[in-house]
């Protein structure tokens, strides 16, 4: 069985908003993954899935954009 690689990017603009994407997770774990993370950052604003939210679970992306 071969280990599957994920990423978590996080690209922050120049007025402070945070974007996080979650790469090479399938289904809704990707926002399992990010629960943490988006409630030290602060509140969600916006959420955006790509196709591969709504696979069965095993690789994913997700876009999150926080307001600081």
């Amino acid at each position: 069985m071969a280990l599957k690689k994920t990423d978590i990017v996080f690209n922050i603009d120049e007025d402070g908003n945070i974007t996080i994407t979650v790469e090479g997770v399938k289904g809704q774990d990707c926002t399992k993954i990010t629960q943490e993370l988006e409630e030290a950052f602060g509140i969600v604003t916006d959420r955006e899935f790509t196709s591969e939210y709504y696979q069965q679970a095993e690789s994913d992306s997700l876009t999150i954009k926080l307001e600081s």
